[in-house]
């Protein structure tokens, strides 16, 4: 909180009040926090009335299968018609958090009247104030005082200071956790059942520190029609959406219309999870089960973060990897275990110092990481679980009040030279010298405290190192991502498992015969099985001279629909690619499996 004294008519809810932005923290059953407003993006999903609790827990099965993070239904209907169907009342609340519990999905619902706050209680995870009611400020106040998540929906014909307005009144009743939520607006036209005014959310980004999610369903009102507007939502900023998915929308008591089908809502979050890296985010995902932590950690580690994982990455504070350490793990307690080389991460996953390491393995510019590859064949106990990809903006910077001119030496990781080749051409003069990471460049110019030297590294090392940024985005190409893979001990139990998140790619290492047409062969068996190949590197193995290991990496995400009978079940899909792999030994010295992710 800078400035309690806002000039806006709305104080606690203005930029001027609280510069950062705001992170509503919402806990499921499985102790982990949905962050709304963070660096992920989260999806609420689910139909518009709870109808039975049949129909809740085949939907809450269906969303939470596709990625949404949290569980939505009616069970108070305002609806235009005292005829149309009004909801279950209690009994509908009981179906919703039944559904919402057995997948661990918090659950949101409309509250209509403030007297039914006393029922509502022991059921509602996160408050809706519906479009109609944003302005029923009596209900506004009774809620705030709650304290609990509310999601407020923009009234049907209010400006956004009027929707201001009204987070104001929660938030003066004694709320922090208010969620904005942009749901279209009444205007001339009739092809749509409302506008959806997509300017609301960077105008409101400018405006309100409050994070900002969007309902295309009830903006747009035609099924086919709110996939390309939840889409549209999220490339404008927004920190999520909420959408209505029914198992069967022709039967829906309520909106049945703009319901999406199941295929329908996976097919937009896949969408979303390939637009994420474009905007530096990534997808929010349920736990499947409550983690334990690995039991080598010293009681010295462990004071670090009570309670938290220790994930390793090479480099300094301020490196990519760190920042993909936060993307991957964004709503879990982490704590990140620098480390001085590759080899020692590996070493530290191994040792179990570290439970996960953060490891870059290619770059859509400069091409793959070979050491670590290398690190993948040598350190057999380790397994690839999971993937976050990165886009990587490289900046120069330089010691407080130093010029470009003065600039003579400029350190970085290789990998961040080779992509910011074009600018440094223009410098010839500079003598470049090479660094672990980025971070550790952006370090060492601090600690030289000499205008001659500069760093290549994210902006972010500046304020950690008391850096001067010369010059912002000196990448070659803004389509600059690192891919990053999360490594874990393969004796490690529990591992980091996430229920929504289906494996999309196959990691194999393997040998080849000495003999002609071996690799050949081992392809040739790749293909019977229907793996397509996204990548294939070969390493020289140490020791046997004019021999290679090769790396391949499987796109797997749409093996369930060319092959049904593995219904796109996880332990169908793992038993089919062992399968394979047993059948690729026959042609091959040596094949192990990295991971499955």
């Amino acid at each position: 909180m800078e400035n309690t004294e806002s000039q806006k008519p709305y104080k606690l809810a203005s930029r001027e009040y609280k510069k950062e932005n705001t992170i509503v923290e919402i806990p499921n059953n499985r102790g982990q926090v949905i962050r709304v407003g963070g660096s992920r993006i989260v999806t609420i999903a689910g139909p518009c009335a709870v109808e039975s609790r049949e129909q809740m827990l085949e939907v809450a099965a269906a969303v939470a299968a596709s990625g949404a993070v949290m569980l939505r239904g009616g069970a108070y209907k305002p609806r235009t018609s005292p005829y149309s169907f009004q909801g279950l009342g209690e009994e509908g609340l009981k179906y919703l958090k039944e559904a919402g519990d057995k997948y661990g999905l918090p659950v949101v619902t409309e509250i209509v009247d403030s007297s039914l706050i006393p029922i509502m209680e022991k059921y509602v995870d996160v408050y809706q104030i519906g479009a109609r009611n944003m302005q029923n400020f009596e209900l506004l106040k009774k809620v705030g005082m709650l304290g609990k998540p509310v999601i407020l929906k923009r009234g049907l014909s209010a400006t956004i200071e009027d929707f201001l307005m009204a987070a104001e009144y929660l938030l003066a009743s004694g709320t922090e956790k208010v969620i904005l939520c942009e749901r279209g607006i009444r205007t001339f036209e009739k092809a749509t059942r409302n506008t959806l005014d997509l300017s609301a959310i960077p105008v409101l980004r400018g405006l309100t520190h409050l994070p900002i999610i969007v309902d295309p369903s009830h903006a747009v009102g035609i099924r086919d029609k709110i996939p390309p507007m939840g889409l549209a939502s999220v490339a404008g900023g927004a920190d999520g959406i909420i959408v209505e998915v029914h198992c069967h929308p022709e039967k829906a008591l309520s909106d049945g219309p703009q319901a999406l089908y199941p295929q329908q809502f996976d097919k937009l979050m896949h969408d979303i999870e390939a637009l994420a890296p474009v905007l530096g985010k990534s997808i929010a995902h349920i736990r499947l089960q409550p983690l334990a932590l690995s039991k080598e950690k010293t009681d010295k580690e462990n004071e670090k973060k009570p309670g938290s994982i220790l994930c390793a990455y090479s480099g300094n504070r301020g490196a990519y990897a760190e920042q993909a350490i936060a993307r991957y793990f964004d709503s879990e307690a982490i704590t990140e275990l620098p480390t001085s080389s590759f080899s020692e991460l590996f070493q530290s996953v191994t040792d179990g110092k570290a439970d996960f390491g953060m490891v870059p393995i290619e770059n859509s510019l400069a091409g793959s990481v070979y050491e670590n590859y290398d690190n993948l064949s040598r350190f057999e106990d380790v397994s690839i679980i999971g993937s976050v990809t990165l886009n990587i903006r490289h900046a120069l910077l330089g010691v407080k009040g130093g010029r470009l001119e003065d600039v003579k030496n400029v350190y970085s990781h290789p990998q961040a030279l080779s992509q910011c080749k074009k600018y440094l051409e223009n410098h010839p003069e500079w003598k470049h010298v090479d660094a672990v990471s980025t971070a550790t460049a952006a370090k060492t110019v601090s600690q030289l405290e000499s205008s001659e030297n500069a760093a290549i590294a994210s902006i972010v090392n500046a304020s950690l190192y008391g850096l001067d940024v010369l010059c912002e985005d000196i990448e070659d190409n803004p389509g600059n991502f690192t891919r990053f893979v999360v490594i874990s001990a393969n004796n490690a139990k529990p591992k980091l498992k996430m229920m929504n998140v289906t494996p999309k790619t196959a990691s194999i290492i393997f040998k080849t015969k000495n003999q002609p047409g071996a690799l050949y062969h081992c392809l040739g068996i790749i293909d019977k099985y229907k793996l397509n190949l996204s990548r294939l590197e070969s390493r020289p193995i140490e020791g046997e001279p004019w021999r290679y290991w090769f790396y391949a990496d499987a796109d797997i995400s749409a093996l369930g629909e060319q092959i049904p009978e593995l219904e796109n079940s996880e332990k169908g899909i793992r038993e089919y690619i062992e399968k394979a792999v047993e059948e690729l030994k026959t042609m091959a010295d040596d094949v192990r499996i990295l991971g499955i992710y």
